[in-house]
């Protein structure tokens, strides 16, 4: 069985509606920078001759911080020999918090090509936009850059990732002739960011949409005792990560979801439910039973975090998803005593939520918007 594509947005370009995302490929001893190749070459070339023509990648992955480029794009690189290359669309974003001038969108552009050896990107995003970053790309001249950039073959397409509200979105959308936008979209966050309304407004204005984290960094894999009661109640039997990769191929709107695989076995299955994955498929029950899940994550979660580790590297050393994904597990998994266990091993290998210096560099960085200072009060209080 072949995978599905569809057309996406304003370009005449068929893509895979299973996108292959680079930014949790597997690391070699907890190292953010040591991309495990032996591992990840072969998930990203399965995925490919599966039929994946999609890969996304950006200027900070697999780095210690957001000053300097990280490990990805050389890897991807790498990756892409051997006639790879020619396979696939190649996706990777400018590092918005980086520009200040009009000569800077040259700069990191040209570096990235060498970083990825390649003379041309196909889908080329503006990273992160937010309410800092856009008014100094409006008045560095971000529209210029991009018409420059596609008129001289550097770029062949121009799109934007986004972590804001509703609102700033659709100025963005209006401001340029973008040919696609990348959103957080996933079933606890119909209503965040961007959110369905803003998948709605792209999709009005004919731009293809990536969505990112449809597993919510895999938070929504593994399910509370009672969402498996709800799952049970199905006629049709899937995992919880079909379940939450169904719900985002149901919207009709969703040109590609970007999975962002670390095992092998991540691939096989989502290259499977790839394959069946069409728009509005699911019944009216399954969409129930998908709400009911929901309601139940919400009724616990404590922290609203991805586990995307742009806060990282923490200057106290400290694990903050680490800390947050074991703060909600407690409260989702019925005050579970193995969170306290995980937190005890996480304090040993990292500083524990008591050493934060309150610096804020994290929350500079973090798309959910989370006070990550405060959090980690609360993290310390229930744990230490």
């Amino acid at each position: 069985m072949m995978l599905l594509y569809k057309k996406y947005g304003k370009t005449n370009e068929m893509v895979s509606i299973l996108g292959f995302g680079c930014m949790r490929l597997p690391i070699i001893d907890d190292d953010p920078t040591h991309i495990d190749a032996e591992k990840a070459i072969p998930m990203i070339r399965h995925a490919i001759d599966a039929g994946v023509n999609y890969l996304d990648t950006a200027y900070p992955y697999h780095g210690t911080g957001f000053a300097s480029g990280g490990a990805s794009e050389p890897f991807v690189a790498k990756a892409l020999k051997d006639g790879y290359r020619e396979r696939v669309n190649l996706a990777t974003k400018l590092p918005s918090w980086l520009i200040k001038t009009r000569a800077d969108m040259d700069k990191y552009l040209n570096e990235q090509l060498e970083r990825l050896e390649t003379d041309h990107i196909d889908f080329y995003l503006v990273h992160s936009l937010n309410t800092t970053v856009w008014p100094v790309l409006k008045e560095a001249g971000i529209g210029e850059f991009l018409d420059q950039a596609i008129k001289d073959g550097r770029i062949r397409h121009a799109g934007f990732s986004f972590h804001d509200q509703a609102g700033l979105f659709k100025e963005i959308v209006d401001y340029y002739d973008w040919s696609f936008c990348q959103i957080q979209y996933n079933y606890l966050d119909e209503d965040y960011q961007a959110g369905k309304a803003g998948l709605e407004y792209a999709a009005k204005k004919g731009l293809g949409i990536a969505v990112m984290e449809p597993l919510r960094g895999g938070n929504l894999v593994n399910l509370p005792k009672k969402a498996y009661q709800v799952i049970d109640q199905a006629d049709v039997k899937r995992t919880p990560a079909e379940w939450a990769l169904r719900w985002v191929w149901n919207h009709p709107e969703v040109s590609i979801v970007l999975s962002g695989m670390s095992t092998m076995e991540q691939v096989v299955e989502n290259i499977k439910v790839a394959q069946q994955a069409q728009e509005n498929s699911l019944t009216a029950k399954e969409v129930g039973i998908i709400d009911a899940i929901k309601n139940i994550f919400k009724a616990g979660i404590k922290v609203n975090c991805t586990g995307c580790a742009y806060c990282m590297p923490c200057p106290a050393n400290i694990n903050i998803p680490g800390c947050f994904s074991t703060y909600n597990d407690y409260w989702v998994f019925d005050c579970t005593p193995a969170a306290q266990k995980r937190y005890g091993m996480l304090s040993k290998i990292a500083a524990p939520a008591s050493k934060c210096v309150e610096c804020g560099k994290c929350e500079s960085h973090c798309p959910q918007g989370i006070t990550i200072r405060e959090e980690l009060k609360n993290v310390r209080q229930l744990f230490e």
